[in-house]
């Protein structure tokens, strides 16, 4: 049936399949935060102590924040701008356009993410060449490629691959691209997790990663960095899994897809940490250095070690596939936008928004800037929009309706747990996100 919010002549897409829709799910949420942040905060928060906090965050938040949005915007056949739009017209609200918010922090995120694609393209790059393992100092390669306007051809490069995969559209894109990279991710982690077992000294980041310090559960730091590593992984912000929740059939179980979604993203996360923290241990850096860790140690590692420009080449090939899946559940959203508001053509939206892209982050392409640009939409923006979703699908939608769009296509009927665990646990933490965010420059 065509949608009337579309151009004439275009339908509006749904995903093959249910698999399909959580492999596009699981690519937004699987990012190189999942390869940085989580081995990086897991190493400071006391190994396996960090791991329990994120587990109970990832199931507290899959079956609340996930399935909430991914219903919402299953009712609202649209993304954030036309499905907040809808629900406020239809409880008669005022503030109908509010969904323009978390449209523009999913713009911002993909602006300053195109620019570390860029970077990741050259890394791989300079794995297959041999540039990056002949490198001086790690940290002066990086400092080069970083600089002002220092990886611009590589950041036009990224952005090109994005635009034919969004151009090419639901199914034939965004669908194929993760049902191919996802899969890749995993096992190329995999088989890089099995090849940093045989290190020598290897044994001493399973210890670190696997053995819990329990005193760090009574560390408030721990649980507010498992949320927030959790919150913003499982990428709640009222953008892109509302979003793809419209193109999502309404036969499908929503809980069993956030709950797919919460376990495969979680178990990237610790997957990369078998590849990382063991690595890091073996050849004697410093498990907790941060961001550094994509950038600079691993590639040190790399040189140290036999066979690591082989080892290079599949990381970071590993890595562009978390970024392009990514960035492309990031644009997905301005592009729906376009396309449902102003009537554009797919191609259309795509091409407008990838050149905005493309113009706005030429000026932030800078290690400082481009930092600086996704903290402040990370802590002003992304979590706002997650919160705005939430109260208005929990609560200014009246009784009984999240529970009733989130068993569409469940035959198990659904216990009364959903709703105050939604109105109450999920806005408050969504709620706290922000504060902590504020006051702790970010989580």
């Amino acid at each position: 049936m065509s949608d009337e919010r579309l151009p004439a002549g275009e339908q509006r897409e749904q995903f093959s399949n249910r698999w399909g829709f959580i492999l596009a799910c699981i690519g937004s949420a699987v990012g190189m935060a999942n390869v940085w942040a989580f081995p990086y905060r897991t190493a400071k928060y006391g190994g396996a102590a960090f791991l329990i906090a994120y587990f109970i965050c990832a199931g507290v938040l899959g079956f609340t924040g996930v399935a909430g949005e991914i219903a919402f915007g299953r009712w609202g056949q649209a993304g954030p701008l036309g499905t907040f739009h809808k629900a406020l017209t239809l409880r008669e609200k005022k503030g109908k356009n509010i969904g323009i918010l978390p449209v523009i922090g999913s713009m911002a995120v993909g602006i300053g993410y195109a620019v570390i694609i860029g970077w990741v393209l050259r890394y791989m790059w300079g794995a297959i060449g041999g540039g990056m393992m002949t490198a001086q100092s790690t940290g002066e390669y990086f400092g080069q490629i970083v600089g002002s306007f220092g990886s611009v051809g590589w950041h036009m490069l990224g952005l090109v691959i994005t635009l034919v995969v969004m151009v090419a559209g639901v199914t034939a894109g965004i669908e194929k691209i993760n049902k191919v990279m996802m899969p890749l991710f995993f096992i190329l982690f995999f088989l890089m997790a099995i090849r940093v077992a045989f290190i020598p000294g290897a044994i001493e980041g399973y210890r670190y990663l696997f053995v819990p310090r329990w005193e760090y559960l009574l560390n408030p730091q721990t649980w507010i960095y498992a949320l927030g590593q959790c919150f913003f992984s499982l990428s709640l912000a009222g953008s892109g899994t509302v979003v793809y929740g419209s193109y999502l059939s309404k036969d499908e179980n929503v809980i069993n897809c956030a709950k797919n979604i919460a376990v495969f993203d979680t178990t990237a996360a610790i997957l990369a940490s078998l590849v990382v923290i063991p690595a890091v241990f073996a050849f004697g850096f410093d498990p907790a250095s941060g961001p550094p860790l994509l950038f600079i140690t691993m590639p040190a590692i790399f040189q140290s070690m036999s066979g690591g420009r082989l080892f290079a080449v599949v990381f970071f090939i590993a890595i562009l596939f978390a970024g392009l899946t990514s960035i492309v559940n990031l644009f997905e959203t301005p592009v729906e936008a376009l396309q449902q508001r102003l009537k554009f053509s797919r191609k259309k939206a795509s091409i407008t928004i990838v050149l905005l892209a493309a113009v706005v982050g030429v000026f932030i392409e800078n290690g400082d800037i481009v930092g600086k640009w996704m903290d402040a939409v990370s802590i002003y923006i992304i979590p706002v929009g997650a919160l705005i979703s939430a109260v208005i699908f929990f609560w200014v939608m009246g009784d009984g309706f999240a529970r009733s769009q989130v068993q569409l296509g469940r035959q198990r009927p659904l216990g009364k747990w959903l709703e105050p665990m939604g109105k109450y646990v999920f806005c408050l933490i969504t709620a706290a996100v922000i504060l902590l965010g504020i006051f702790c420059g970010g989580i």
